[in-house]
């Protein structure tokens, strides 16, 4: 495994990170399993930890609690996320943030993720949404300041939606931000434009999420592909978008180099940029974890082959305003 320094806090951690959204409910998930692939991951030398309160309602938060103990001699990171009070996932600008983050709101769920993680406190509490049209409100900024200064927190960020890199450029500006969570995968290439140059200026550390756009990029989906009721990927894939997917798949597929996965493709695209502090995908199966692992430490891409990657961007549009 090799590391990455974490922005400004200068943490060393791990390129190849873990996000754990997939341990909190999800069909086909375990806890047994979920604890394995996390102490496996370890053993791999993996360090930072994302997760949140809303991935179970704290079920995904203490199963890290349960590793942090076992594993009390180690410097690990742990990254959570505060919850939106109204439970709307995205943020968009008709909300008010008083409806959203209130500092009371802030503060409780800090206290309930550091009681979740058995901690004293949080390397990186992160807002799960965000709408820069907040930016300018003290009230946020107050609260984190406090968390800081009471050492509930080391560290504060900010996960970004889908699409929309640059929707938190005013709340950079305030110098609070001390990392930035990002859609960033071999399709959605757009944070480089401005996030990427910004973050760097200001060594603000960047989190890549969704490295696999949903998992259209390990070439798991396909037409016939369906998921139980509730899970987000039947909403993510409708039939609007789950066509010009595996189409553009199709051609990512036209690209792999000889003895490379698509997935393991996805991860050292990702890799190639030095403005990524981690990379965190979703892991809750062994050999996932270790396949994932094991794209880190490989020698970069020839130029070609990155050049021809960069043509499978594809700039998407939302409707999150």
């Amino acid at each position: 495994m090799r590391y990455r320094r974490f922005g400004r806090t200068g943490w060393q951690v791990s390129e190849i990170g873990y996000g754990m959204w997939g341990m909190a409910g999800w069909t086909g998930s375990s806890d047994e399993e979920s604890l394995a692939s996390l102490d496996r991951a370890l053993e791999l030398g993996c360090n930072f930890f994302d997760t949140a309160y809303a991935y179970g309602e704290g079920h995904s938060e203490r199963l890290l609690g349960q590793v942090l103990k076992r594993h009390a001699g180690k410097r690990l990171y742990t990254a959570t996320k505060i919850p939106p009070k109204n439970r709307q996932w995205p943020a968009k600008r008709a909300y008010h943030i008083e409806d959203v983050f209130p500092a009371d709101h802030i503060g409780a769920y800090t206290e309930k993720s550091l009681e979740n993680l058995g901690v004293e406190t949080i390397d990186l509490l992160q807002l799960h949404v965000w709408n820069d049209a907040w930016a300018g409100d003290e009230a946020w900024r107050r609260a984190v300041e406090a968390l800081k200064k009471k050492v509930l927190i080391r560290a504060f960020g900010i996960s970004v939606n889908r699409w929309q890199p640059t929707n938190v450029l005013r709340a950079l500006d305030t110098g609070l931000v001390d990392a930035v969570q990002v859609v960033y995968n071999l399709f959605d290439q757009n944070p480089e434009d401005e996030l990427f140059p910004y973050c760097r200026e200001h060594d603000i550390a960047v989190i890549a999420r969704v490295p696999f756009d949903e998992g259209s990029l390990t070439g798991a989906v396909n037409a016939a592909s369906t998921w139980p009721e509730g899970d987000f990927r039947n909403i993510y894939f409708k039939p609007e978008n789950l066509g010009p997917t595996l189409e553009r798949v199709d051609r990512v597929r036209a690209s792999l180099p000889p003895g490379i996965s698509m997935a393991e493709l996805a991860l050292r695209f990702i890799l190639e940029s030095q403005d990524v502090s981690t990379i965190i995908p979703g892991m809750r199966k062994l050999r996932h974890v270790e396949a994932n692992i094991g794209a880190s430490g490989k020698a970069a891409l020839p130029g070609e082959i990155m050049s021809e990657l960069r043509g499978h961007r594809w700039d998407r549009q939302t409707d999150f305003e």
